[in-house]
This record gives C-alpha cells, structure tokens and sequence, in this order.
C-alpha cells in the first residue's frame, strides 16, 4: 500500500527479494497540471508493469474494496506513504499490517518527517519499520536505522537516501517476521517528542526576522517541495537552494542587496542568506545570474 517514488522502491526491492506481493493498492488516478491530464500515481504504474493487481479505493470503508482485498488472502500487509487506515483494514492479514517512516520513531510522527527534520536542524534522521495499531505511527517498532543528515543538504536529497535505506531495511523486516525473528519495542511515550505535521503554504513563506541559519534550515527542508518563499517586487519569488553567510547584517531583517549580475540576498536576524536557485512568479526555475540577466531590481 503506497503511493508515491518513495513507496516504489520498497515495492521493487520486495519482488527482487523474492517476496509474493500479490496485489497494490494506491491512489486513485486523478486529473494533474495545467492540462489536467488523469495522472496515475507512481506505484501504479510500476505495478502495472510488473503485472500486479492494483485497487484504487476512494474510501478504504467500502464493502467492496475490503472484500476485494480480503480475496487476495494476504499474510502480511505493508505500507509505505500512503493514507491511514481503518482498522478493518490494518487487522485483516495474520501476520499484521507493518508501516515503514521516515524517522526514527517515536520523534517526527506525522505526514512530513524529512521537511521537519531538516527544518528543526537536525544531524540525523534515519527509517523505521513497526506493526500499525490504532494511533498513527504509534506501533511497536521492529527495526530501526539512523542516516546522517549533511549541513547543506536538502529535504530531496534526504528524501532519496532514506527512500534506499528504507527499502532495504523493509525487505529485512518481512525476511524477519517469516522467519519469526524477530522481536518489538513498544515506543517511547514523551511530552519532548519532535513532530512532523502535514505542511501548508502559510508555512512556506521565509520569516526574515528569525536566526540566519533558521531561514537556511527551512529553504533546505522544503526544497524541492513544497518550496519556500519570500515577497520580491510584489510577487513571489521561490527559494530551492540558498548560501548562508555569517556576518551581522546593518539593514532591516528582509532587505534585499543585489549587484544585478552574480548574487541576490536577504538580511535576516544575524546573518544574510544569498539566493543561488531559485523560481519567479510566472517564469522558470533557474540560477540566480540568469534571473538577474533578465530582471532589472
């Protein structure tokens, strides 16, 4: 069960183990970019491929979807980003229902672990695999493996790195739950516990008058996407990659310095970030010296 590249990794590093996955289920097919188009999601069209069933269910209550996923007579069901489920669904194989996440849990539950972490700072992440139960991300974990994180580096780089050591770990976990070998850890209850909450646009935008390394922090945690953003000439101006340069700045947090050739920044609270990738409302990605080609500031 899963939807995105994330989910097809595992998926394919479980058919090259050996294993008898005997159906997909996935988001339903629906209409994407400025044409519309009906877009099929990623793990449907490797399945596709591959010639393995696959229900798309709009509602995962519906009679007859569970009776079509009971046929298939699963002994173990995974998922891998996809939506929560009920528990007629989660309950229904012998051996569970296990959930692979990426963070090292019980830190970062919730719908963007790789933004957060990023977001927050943080030096390492890393994979978990766990039985589901009725809270999410809650269950009893049954491996888990830690992936540094570099101090440049973006939430897509972390999002690939983990999408491969995710895989292998699951592959891992299904070879331990047919052997029997392997045991669970009840997570760890706290009021400390670091969250990952789904993000939302409000979010995305740079607050200037927060620490440098804050601003830098978040323009590499939402980069490829969402994307972070800032207000330039009255428009919108995305922010995929950045440079932090540690110097205390003389201007207002969120004035801008530009030489209208090479280089474009910000003053945030104690330090300047200088803009290197960055989008245009109604223009292309591009790198900052052919924008400012372009644009006369």
């Amino acid at each position: 069960m899963g939807t995105p590249d994330f989910a097809v990794a595992s998926l394919d590093a479980l058919i090259s183990a050996g294993f008898d996955v005997v159906a997909v289920v996935t988001a339903a097919d629906k209409p994407a970019g400025r044409g519309q188009k009906i877009s099929e999601s990623a793990v449907k069209k490797y399945a596709v491929e591959k010639q393995i069933p696959v229900l798309q269910p709009l509602k995962l209550k519906d009679p007859v979807f569970l009776e079509e996923l009971r046929a298939f007579n699963a002994d173990l069901q995974v998922v891998v980003a996809f939506r929560m489920l009920p528990e007629v669904v989660w309950n229904m194989p012998p051996q569970g229902t296990i959930n692979l996440h990426g963070s090292l849990l019980p830190n970062y539950r919730g719908a963007a672990p790789i933004n957060h972490a990023i977001i927050n700072g943080e030096r390492t992440s890393g994979v978990t695999t766990f039985f589901l139960q009725h809270e999410i991300d809650t269950g009893d974990i049954i491996f888990a493996e830690e992936v540094p994180i570099g101090p440049d580096e973006t939430a897509g780089e972390l999002h690939d790195k983990l999408m491969q050591t995710g895989a292998a770990l699951l592959v891992k976990t299904v070879q331990a739950i047919h052997d029997n070998t392997y045991t669970e850890q009840p997570q760890i209850q706290s009021d400390d516990l670091k969250h990952a909450p789904k993000i939302f646009k409000e979010f995305c935008e740079v607050n200037w008058s927060q620490p440098a390394q804050q601003v830098y922090n978040l323009i590499r945690g939402l980069s490829p996407y969402p994307t972070a953003f800032t207000k330039l000439e009255g428009k919108n101006l995305k922010i995929f990659k950045a440079e932090l340069i540690r110097k205390q700045p003389e201007e207002v947090p969120g004035t801008y310095q530009t030489d209208g050739k090479t280089y474009l920044q910000f003053a945030a609270q104690d330090g300047y970030v200088r803009l290197t990738d960055i989008q245009f409302e109604g223009k292309k990605r591009m790198q900052i010296d052919e924008f400012l080609r372009g644009m006369r500031l």
